[in-house]
Parts: C-alpha cells; structure tokens; sequence
C-alpha cells in the first residue's frame, strides 16, 4: 500500500509546495505592487505638496512654508535616490531599504521592489512605468532650483511681484509636466498588478483544485509537520546561549522567556511570566549611546549579579506587537575591559617611558614617566614627531632603515640620543614597534624608552673592570696581552721593534707577611704609580699576578732601548716608600722579551719576559735581564723538573741524610740534623738547593716535608729499636707546611704512629718562615709547646728578625747562620754579632747551634764565647744512617758518644 501512495504522496508535496510558492509569490508580487502603488500614490503627493508649498512661498516667503516643501522633496529626493542606486547595480540594501522606508512605503514590501526593480526593470508594464519616473527628474531638479532662487530672493529682499508672477508660472508649467507622467506611472503599474493578478490567481486556483482532492487525506500530516516545527522552534529557542524574553510593551511585563533566561535568574525553577522586566535587574538599566542598554541582572535568592548587555527590538508576536530582548553575558568582556583598564594603570605607573604615535609619528599619547624623563608633558608633545627630539649616537637623524624595518613588520630597538626639555641629551635605549590593521597598515607606532645614562656609566664601570685590575687601575692580562699583539702588529708594519718588560718584587710576600694584606694592596699601588710616571702615555702597564707587572714599550728603535726605561724602573721602585708611618723598602727584578728577536706574539714576548726575570730573580734581584734562549731551556727544565718530582715522591726516589751536631766542649754528638736527598733516575744525586726551590714555587713543598717527617720518625724507630742513644734529631720545616692548618695534627699522628718521644724531635724554622704565619705564630708555638717539641730558630740574624718570637714557648734553640761564621775569628763585625747573638740567647735561657764549620780557629772562638753546639764539614759531612752507626758505635750502657779530638773528613 505504501508503494502506491508514495508516488502520490510525492506529487501531493509538489503540488502543494507549488501552490504555496505561487501563493506567496503572488501575495509578494501583489504587496510588492501595492508598494509600487503605494509608493506612487506617496510620491504623488508628495510633489503636488510640493508644488502647492512652493506656489504658497513663492507668494508669502514664510519660513515654515519653505521647511515643508523640503519635507515633501526629501520623500521624492530618497525615492529617486534609491531608484538610481538600484539600477547602478552596485548598493548597500540595508540603505536602498532604509531610503524607501524613510519615504513611508510599507516595509514589507520594500525587498519585493528593490528586487523588481533589479532583476525586472524591462519587464512589460515595468518598463514604461520607470521610464515616466525618470522624465520627471529634470522638472523636480528645477522646481528645486526654483525654491533656492525663491530663498536667496526673500534673505537678500530683492523679490518683486513680478519675480513671483513668473515663478508661479513656472511651477504651474512644471506641474502639469509631471502630472500626466505620474498617470502614466500609475496606469502602467495598475495594469501589470492587474495581469499578474489575473495569471497568479488561475495557477493558483488549479493548484488549489488539485490539492483540495487530497486536504482531507493528508491534513493529518501536514498538522503533525507543523507540530513537529513548533517543537523545533521550541528547542532553538530554550537551546539559545543567551537570554530571550518576550515583553508587552505596554505593560512591561514578561509574557515569555527561554530555559537561558530563567537559569540565570531562578534555576528555572520557575517561569517569569507576569514579571516586570525592570525588576530583574540590580541598579536599573543604562542606556548606550549606539542603542541598547546594559545592567546587573541579579539572581533569585543568591543575589548574585552579572553584567549583562541588552537589545531589543518590536516585533509581531501572535498578532501583537512585542518587544523581544536579547540579553548577553558581557562577564568576560568586562573582565577584559577590567583587565584593560589594569594595563593601562599599569603603563601610567611603569618606570619607562612610552610613546604612542600615530602612522606619520606624530605623537597622540604619551604616560607620565615620558615627562619625569624628557620634561616634555603631554600637550607639548601631542602633534609633534616624536623622532624630531632624537639622533643616532653620531648626531646624525635616525635611520630611514628603521622605519623599513617596522614597514616590514620587524620591532626595531637600539640606542639614540635624546634631548631634553631644557636643551640638554642624554643617552636613550629606544624600542620601537607597529600596531597594524587587517591589511598590515601601519595605524600607530608604540615607542618604549629609557635613559640609560647610569647603566651606560655601569657597563663602562664594567667593561673597566674586565680589562684592568681592580686593585692597581692597570692592564689585566687579557688586555694586556691584545694591547701587546696591536703593538706587535704595528711594530711590524713600520719595521721597528718592542719590548715586554716583566718585573717581580723581590720578598714581597714578607711585607703581607710582616704587615698586613691592606698594607701590602697600598703598597702594591704606589708600586703601580711609579711604574706609570716611568713610561709615556703611548706605553702600556699591567699587573698579571699578585705582585708581577708588566709594561709595553712600543715604537723602539732596538729591543736594548727597553734597557733604559728598565734601569729607571728599578731605581724608581727600590725608592723607599712611605705607608702611613711605616718606611717600606723594595726592590725589584726585571726581564726583557723584545720583537722581532725573542717572539713574534704576545704570548710568547710574556712568556720569554717572564724566564728573563727568573733568571735576574736568581742571580742577585734589584736587576734586569735580557731574554736568551738558554733561559726558556731552564724553564722548561723547571717544568720538567715539577714532574720528576711528583714521580719521585710517587716512586720514593728521595732519601735522607744526618749531618751530626757537636757538643763543643765535650765533644761528643749530641743531635744529627735530617737532611734531603734525591736520587735522580738519570742524574744521580740531587742536593736540596737544585729542587726545593722549584718545589717551593709550585706547591709541592708541603708533600716533601710530609714524608721528610714520617722517614725521619721510621728512622727514629728502627734507631731505638737496634738500642742506638737516644740523641736528638732535628728536622727542617718549610714555612708553607708550618702554616698549613694540617701541620700540628699531621705532626703528632706521625709521632703517634711510629711511637716516637716529644724529646727526640726538635724542629728546625726559619725566621722567614715564622713571619710568614702573622696572627697565627703564637698559637702554632703553644700547639708544638703542648706536644712537648723544641724549636731552632734556624739562620738567625738573616731574615727579619723579631725578637718578640724569642719569648715564645716551644723555642729553645737559636742557629747562628754560617753567613756570620765564615769569617771568624778574623771578620770583626762577624765577631760582634755572633758575641751579641750569644750574650742574648744567654739572658734569654736559649741555647745555640753555630753551623757551618770548616776551620778549627772557628771551632775554638766559639767554644770560647759560649757556643753550646756545633755544626759542619769540620766534624762531618751528611751521612747515610748506616754510615751514622757506624760512626757512632755505641757502646752498652753508654748515653753519648764522642768523637775527641774532633776529626776534619776529607
């Protein structure tokens, strides 16, 4: 069955669906004409009112006479407006609607004519018709022409009855123009609505004949169809986002609203209808200016409020006219207004200056901060170029390459200089940016500033810093050596020579030492000043250490010029120098690197300066020394020699000596002093003066007195354990390892480890190296005192000599250095000071050692004067220890030994 009626059921849907078009063509045709007639019908009398005002003002001149035929021409003026608009082909509906609305034709038929008058214009009927209205605008631009005339006539008083005889003529003339022409207007829209009525209603009517067959069976359907729409529109409407209210406009009360509305104000828990719409909201609503209105709508029973924005508009609404309300949440959009307002608050408030410009960079705002630093305020900068006030950093205009790049969508930022409101620039960092439109045209530039005046003086502060001693003012090294490689370079160009001078300071670490760091850093720059008084101002001074300096000397005619600025240098810093109230006396040692001769970089001129200056540090100091290349062979021997050493404590290459202390009036041996010994793999034996130097230099010392004491404290052990006596044996301490915090806890571990009594070790320090431990010199003297160890003050009289570390516990001998031996008992001044030496380690209770004896008159002034040991190549040279048993071969129960007579070895 339902294949049979589905053939007829498609038929029946496009006959009905015929009918309803041909319907609601004909009714769209049939308004539209009415509209056309309408409009005629409008348009008509508006030009008779026309006519008639303009006769009555020619004859009386009244104002409001005139105002209301420039109301009636108006009607025609948007009639014929609209008219040309759309036959140009190119419009705006929405204003060609609007024109024809203006002129009071009915709206609904306004889209039916503008469309006729498109798509239709030479259609029968339609044609003529448009063509009566276009002959009359000539008459209507007359009659137009006519009332201007009439105006300035009656303002300036120049009319006369005969002025307005003729005019009236002319305006009768011009009506009985356009009176036949609108006939033909009407007749010819009349009859096209007459034979399209005619058509339509026969197509309808057979339309109507067919579908009246098969109402009655498919009613049903089309019922449900529209039952079904209902919902639809039912369900768009609750489904909306935003609330929809339907409003009497008379009342002002809510006859409906969607599920949206009602759950922003009461959960939807119930209906609004019945109430006022103005009561839903917190503070009334606001009008805006471009229509609309915006409010608080508050919700039932929390009373929460949220920002809304509402349009509305009248509509017919079931036979009634209604106003329906849109209302939008703006929550979000008053957020970011909220947040806008912040930023711009926030821009007010920032330290830096902001510009805003538009595309010719004439400024329309700037903030606060812009005038803290220019002193321009806002109304002297509104118009005026903002890049007028600015220059590069060479004077010049700023680039057009800058606004190139912002015209190519790039940000510019760089430095420029600005001037201020009082005449006066300053350095400025300037970021510039474009905000454009959805083309990329260029709307506004946006202009970021800051004086950077202070952060330049700190990057200069800065850049100083990097490349010159904090301490001194001078060089450092790194600029030192790319000012020296410039030099080098020109020197090269012209075909003369340089010099690199490197000086050392002789026993400077004795005046930190003796002093204090402070004093040795204000010594260190007086050093500096004498240095720059001794050079020009095209040479060059740096420090490159703690207290090494080097100076350049470029454009020198032979590299042994440099000699003569080096002699100065020497005589200038062994110059005494004043600190406060203390007298402070240096000297100086000076090495020579000259180029082409001894390098062709900086590097390397450094690098052979500073061998030249060891080797004047080891020959006498307070002198110069050019470079050889012997010199840098010795360097690399010292270099080489720092690895053998470390192998050679790695592979126990070194061994020890014991040199035997003599009583001088019994003679017999009282003490052995340990001495070092290096068995080089290739070249033998080493004495100390060939590496403890070098081990000093490098760090390495510490090691080599470390296992110095624990060999001696083995020796000691296996000495007691034969059943040797029990003599004392001294053993020499490096100041760098007497100042290490390690020392004392490292000294007794090595006697508890080999079990060795506090009175069997004594150790041997140098004056040097006691001055080297400043603050800490007492404490370190308690520490051995408390461990029950003896101390020799070994050199005494060679060094600084303070006699306050006399008094200190734990010191109990003085060595009297063979430097005041040597000569006895010839030398007088010898003679004195070893007297006096002795007289004072008598009053003091110190007892004393005289090393260095070779010669039995030597032997016998010291016994003589009071000497309490001896020591020297008169009683014995350095002995292996089995050698020192041997030589002593004790005997049982015997304390000490004794060699007497003394015997002198070969």
């Amino acid at each position: 069955m339902s294949q049979h009626l589905l053939p007829l059921a498609i038929a029946l849907a496009f006959v009905v669906g015929l009918i309803l078009s041909l319907t609601w063509g004909a009714l769209q045709i049939q308004v539209t004409l009415a509209g056309f007639l309408n409009g005629e019908s409008l348009w008509s009398k508006a030009q008779k009112q026309a006519v008639i005002d303009l006769e009555i003002y020619a004859q009386g001149g009244h104002a409001e006479v005139l105002a209301d035929y420039r109301k009636n021409m108006k009607v025609l003026a948007a009639d014929r407006w609209a008219r040309d608009a759309i036959a140009s082909g190119h419009y705006d509906h929405a204003a060609v609607w609007q024109a024809f609305r203006s002129a009071h034709v009915i709206p609904e038929a306004i889209n039916g004519m503008i469309f006729i008058m498109r798509h239709f214009s030479s259609a029968p009927y339609m044609k003529p018709a448009i063509d009566a209205w276009y002959s009359t605008d000539d008459t209507i631009d007359e009659l137009e022409h006519i009332a201007g005339n009439l105006q300035r006539a009656y303002a300036d008083g120049s009319i006369t009855p005969a002025m307005v005889a003729a005019t009236r003529a002319r305006i009768a003339e011009a009506n009985r123009f356009v009176g036949p022409r609108t006939d033909v207007f009407s007749a010819q829209i009349a009859d096209g609505a007459a034979w399209i009525g005619t058509v339509l209603f026969l197509a309808v009517l057979a339309a109507a004949i067919v579908a009246s067959l098969l109402w009655l069976r498919m009613a049903r359907h089309i019922l449900q169809g529209i039952r079904n729409s209902e919902e639809r529109y039912r369900l768009l409407f609750d489904s909306a986002n935003d609330a929809i209210m339907m409003i009497d406009e008379s009342g002002g009360r809510i006859l409906e609203a969607n599920d949206t509305a009602r759950a922003w104000i009461n959960g939807a828990r119930a209906p609004l209808s019945g109430r006022r719409f103005e009561d839903l909201f917190a503070d009334g609503l606001q009008s805006k200016a471009k229509g609309g209105a915006t409010g608080m709508l508050r919700a039932d029973g929390s009373g929460v409020q949220r920002p809304v924005e509402i349009e509305s508009n009248l509509v017919d609404w079931g036979g009634r006219q209604v106003r329906q309300a849109i209302i939008r949440d703006i929550s979000e959009r008053v957020a970011m207004e909220r947040e806008r307002r912040v930023a711009a608050e926030a821009l007010a408030g920032i330290a830096e200056g902001v510009i805003i410009a538009d595309a010719e960079r004439r400024v329309v705002s700037v903030n606060a901060a812009h005038a803290e630093i220019t002193g321009f305020d806002t109304q002297e900068m509104l118009g005026r170029r903002f890049d007028e006030i600015r220059r590069m950093p060479d004077g010049e205009p700023l680039l057009e390459s800058i606004w190139s790049a912002l015209a190519g969508g790039r940000h510019w930022s760089g430095e420029v200089q600005s001037r201020r409101h009082d005449g006066s620039t300053y350095p400025e960092q300037l970021s510039i940016s474009a905000i454009r439109d959805a083309q990329h045209r260029v709307l506004h530039y946006v202009a970021v500033f800051s004086n950077i005046h202070e952060a330049k003086a700190q990057r200069q502060r800065l850049e100083h810093l990097a490349t010159h001693d904090p301490l001194t003012g001078l060089a450092n090294r790194a600029a030192f050596e790319r000012q020296c490689n410039a030099a080098i370079a020109a020197a090269g160009r012209a075909r003369i020579a340089a010099a690199v001078l490197f000086i050392d300071l002789d026993a400077f670490k004795i005046v930190n030492d003796s002093y204090s760091h402070a004093m040795g850093d204000r010594v260190l720059c007086k050093i500096a000043e004498r240095i720059r008084k001794q050079i020009s101002v095209n040479d060059v001074a740096g420090r490159i250490g703690g207290d090494e300096f080097t100076v350049l000397l470029g454009r020198l005619e032979l590299r042994e010029d440099a000699g003569i600025v080096a002699e100065r240098l020497l005589a200038s810093l062994a110059a005494p120098i004043m600190v406060d109230e203390s007298e402070i006396v240096l000297s100086a040692s000076i090495g020579i690197a000259g180029y082409p001769l001894d390098g062709a970089d900086a590097a390397t001129l450094i690098a052979n300066a500073d061998a030249a200056m060891y080797a004047a540090k080891s020959s006498e100091r307070n002198t110069l020394r050019f470079y050889t290349p012997l010199m840098q062979a010795n360097a690399r021997q010292r270099l080489q020699l720092v690895s053998e050493l470390r192998r050679a404590l790695a592979n126990d290459e070194f061994s020890l000596r014991f040199q035997p202390s003599m009583d001088l009036r019994s003679g017999r041996i009282e003490a052995v002093e340990t001495l070092l010994r290096w068995q080089h793999p290739e070249r033998g034996e080493l004495s100390p003066g060939e590496f403890i130097p070098v081990a000093e230099s490098l760090g390495l010392i510490r090691n080599i007195d470390e296992w110095v004491l624990r060999a001696t404290c083995a020796q000691i052990r296996e000495w007691d354990r034969a059943g040797m006596p029990k003599f004392r044996v001294a053993v020499n301490v490096s100041a760098r390892w007497l100042a290490h915090p390690a020392f004392i806890s490292g000294l007794g571990k090595a006697m508890r480890e080999f079990q060795i009594a506090p009175r069997r070790i004594a150790l041997e320090i140098t004056e040097g190296a006691m001055l080297r431990l400043g603050d800490e010199t007492q404490h370190t003297m308690r520490a051995l005192h408390q461990l029950g160890i003896e101390v020799a003050i070994d050199d005494f009289g060679t060094g600084y000599s303070s006699m306050a570390y006399l008094k200190l516990p734990s010191v109990s001998w003085l060595k009297i250095d063979r430097s005041f031996v040597t000569s006895l008992p010839h030398d007088a001044n010898d003679v004195a000071i070893v007297e006096a030496i002795l007289a004072m380690a008598r009053s003091l209770g110190l007892r004393t050692i005289a090393e260095g004896i070779e010669r039995e008159g030597q032997h016998a002034f010291l016994r003589k004067a009071g000497c309490d040991e001896g020591q020297g190549y008169l009683y014995s040279y350095p002995l292996p220890a089995a050698a020192l048993e041997r030589l002593l071969n004790p005997r049982p129960g015997s304390a000490r030994l004794s060699l007497v007579p003394p015997k002198q070895q070969p």
